[in-house]
This record gives structure tokens, sequence and C-alpha cells, in this order.
């Protein structure tokens, strides 16, 4: 069967591997010159499986406000005059309840968790490397509160088999050991020692390679996708810069893009931007720096380790499709790194980086059917599209198949925002 993919973020680009794996005449077609360009290019580095957490919460209506009056806040909201804001606004804090968090909470961890097998069986397979590092996350607290509100969290852990630990201050720098530097900040941490990190634009490109060169997947780049035709409940081809494609199948994984070539079909897809920032640092003492990521909850800033670079990625901002350089933005990731690694890396050296996370309200991914029998979506997987790209990529394979998928699809189609 040809199948079309559309879109080469790390979600495209694994989905491709996994239909060529199966014997599919795989097509990825894209609007930038490489792989990996616009989200998957600069992102927070963890491949965060036990760290899966839906961003609609029991509180966070209440932070939030609070947020809107701190100087390094974790959230910013930009006023705009625009309907789409309002309404995936509304959307996430119909999310904001025990009931909705505990069920999204379970669906990310299903996908994250069959994610976790699906990377290690590929990392196995292909021999790949990407600075990767199988070493955990570590999630710190600095306050009592946060300890205490830690623990429904690792209720769903303990049900989903996600091996975990609670660690009190003084455990803490045996995980990460140049916090010992910073004694006092943290009042203890959640050790998520399954969980890993990695440059995801390194792995999308090696990947993409492997796809090349290994499976015959083919490559359409600076090919921008215009439209969507459709003839009797079926996708009829896409129409692109460089000419009108067709294939048997057609896979969307646009990320922040999906909504507006959906429109086209009469779907739509409560998808909007969120936008999030990184630095990118030389490490100047290997023993100053972190050796796998920590989370600092207080302002929701990953910290992870490469080979001689660190990433830190944070801040998550409601300003549409806005792609400036916030420097006030920068100001707080550069001062969370700074507070917690003082002597790691060069901040001066900094590469400032911006890009745009497809976020759903529920935070859970849209992947599967939708009402046209050849359409597939692989979507929406906001700040954890590396975390969940290999095991949504190897569910959709499955589901496009017809076989009987390797994880339970319920509620992760377009279908559960039906009502």
């Amino acid at each position: 069967m040809k199948v079309l993919v559309l879109g080469a973020g790390v979600v495209g680009v694994t989905t491709a591997y996994y239909l060529a794996r199966q014997g599919h005449e795989v097509k990825v077609v894209d609007r930038q010159p490489s792989v990996a360009m616009e989200t998957s290019y600069g992102n927070a580095g963890q491949v965060s499986f036990g760290f899966s957490s839906p961003w609609a919460a029991p509180g966070i209506p209440q932070k939030a406000v609070k947020w809107m009056f701190q100087e390094h806040a974790p959230l910013k909201i930009q006023p705009k005059m625009d309907s789409n804001m309002g309404r995936f606004m509304m959307q996430m804090l119909s999310n904001c309840n025990p009931d909705s968090y505990a069920l999204n909470k379970e669906r990310m961890v299903r996908v994250a968790e069959h994610s976790r097998a699906c990377i290690n069986a590929l990392r196995d397979e292909t021999g790949l490397r990407y600075e990767d590092r199988q070493r955990g996350l570590l999630q710190l607290f600095r306050t009592e509160k946060q300890v205490e509100a830690v623990g429904k969290d690792m209720k769903v852990l303990e049900q989903c088999g996600v091996r975990h630990e609670l660690l009190d201050a003084s455990r803490i720098a045996q995980v990460e050991p140049a916090l010992a530097r910073v004694p006092g900040k943290f009042v203890g941490g959640l050790h998520l020692p399954d969980d890993q990190t990695g440059d995801c634009h390194l792995f999308t490109n090696r990947l993409a390679d492997y796809c090349r060169e290994k499976l015959g997947v083919e490559f359409m780049f600076n090919t921008t996708i215009e439209r969507l035709t459709r003839v009797s409940g079926k996708v009829e081809a896409v129409h692109t810069s460089a000419g009108t494609l067709t294939a048997d199948a057609y896979v969307m994984a646009l990320g922040s893009y999906s909504p507006f070539l959906a429109r086209d079909l009469d779907i739509r897809l409560p998808i909007y931007p969120v936008k999030g920032y990184s630095l990118t640092l030389p490490v100047v003492d290997d023993g100053g720096a972190p050796q796998s990521t920590v989370m600092d909850e207080t302002f929701k800033v990953a910290i992870s380790r490469f080979d001689d670079r660190i990433r830190v990625g944070g801040t998550a901002e409601l300003a549409s499709y806005d792609l400036s350089l916030a420097e006030k933005r920068r100001a707080t990731i550069s001062m969370v790194v700074r507070d917690v690694f003082p002597e790691g890396g060069d901040l001066a050296k900094a590469e400032f980086w911006t890009g745009l996370r497809p976020m759903t309200p529920d935070s859970t991914p849209i992947i599967g059917a939708t009402k046209y029998d050849n359409l597939w979506l692989n979507t929406g997987h906001g700040t954890l599209g590396w975390t969940m790209s290999c095991g949504s990529a190897q569910l959709l394979s499955d589901l496009i198949d017809g076989r009987t998928p390797a994880i339970n699809p319920d509620g992760l189609a377009v279908s559960r925002y039906a009502a």
C-alpha cells in the first residue's frame, strides 16, 4: 500500500519507519529543507515516559491567576483577538477536575509506556545513537506542598507499573551528584529511573537516514502542503507546491498546523500551539552539570544532558503562531539553570530557540482513524512528541494494517471530541 505521511517532525518520521517496516511504500512530505526543523529541533531533550501528565489538572485555574503576576511563571498568556485561543482555554478548563485528570493521565501513560518499549526496540534494531542516556528523570520539589501533591501521580504510576521512588532532600544528590553543590534548595524529588534523554533533532535525522537507506522511504522537502481534496468518503489527493500527490492512505502528522489542513475536510481538531523555549549551552564542568534530566517542578523547566551540551527547556506561552524570541522567557530558563547547576554550563554561549507544541485541551495526543476511510491522524502530542512518538507510530501502523493493536486505542482517536 502507498502511504503519504504529511509532516517530517519526529512523529512523522517515526510513523514512516513503522509503516515501512510493515512493507508499505512510504513517502514523507514537508515544507522544510530537512527533517525535524520545527518543534522537534530544540525540544527539552527528555524522553519522559513516567512524567506524562496532563496540563489540565485540579488547581491549575487558581495557579494560572497567580502566574499572571509572577516574573518567572511557567505559563504566560499573550492576549490576542483569537477565538481559537479562547475556545482552547475553555476546553482545557473543563478538564481541570479530578475525574478528567485521572482519565487523561491514564491515556497518556498508556501511550508513553508503550513508547518506552518501542524506542528501546528501535534502538536495538537500528543501532541508532543520538547522544542518548538511559539514566532516568528526577522531578525536583522546592516545597513540601509539591511533595504532598505528587502522591496522586504516584498512584497512577503504580497502577501502570511505572518504576518510581520518592526521595528526600538527603538522597537527591545520589541521583544527580551536582545537586550537592546547591544544598537547601530542594526538599525532595521523584525519581523515574527508566526515563531517558537525548537530542531529538539528531534522533530524527538519523532515523530518517535509516528509513531512506534501509527501508526505501522517500522524502520530499521544500514542499508546501496546500490542501486536501475528497471524494466518496475518501481523501482523493494532496495538492502541494510541487504538484498533486496521491496515495492509498494518508497520515496527518503536522503538529500545530494540523487543524488548518483538517478544516478542508470538515474535521475540527482542538489543537492549539503552546509556545516553548529552550537554551543549549556547552558544558564547562562535568561535575557541576546534570547527568540525565531534572525537572524543576516550580518553574516547569527541564534541564537535560547531552554529550557535551546542556539543553534547558521550559515555559508555556499562549501567543498563537508567533515565533518571535522573547527575552523575558530567556531570562526565566536562564535563571533556573543558573540556580540549579550554576557551574555546569556557559550561558554566555547559549543558543536560544523557540517552537510550537501542538497541545490538545486534555493533553492526550490524537491517534487513529477519521470519518474518511483512508485518512489517519497522529498529532496533538503537546510537550511529549518525542516521548510518545514511537508508541504512537507503532500503534497507528497496527490500526492502518487492521491488526490487533499492541495497546488499547480507546480514547485516543479524534472521535473522543464528538460530544
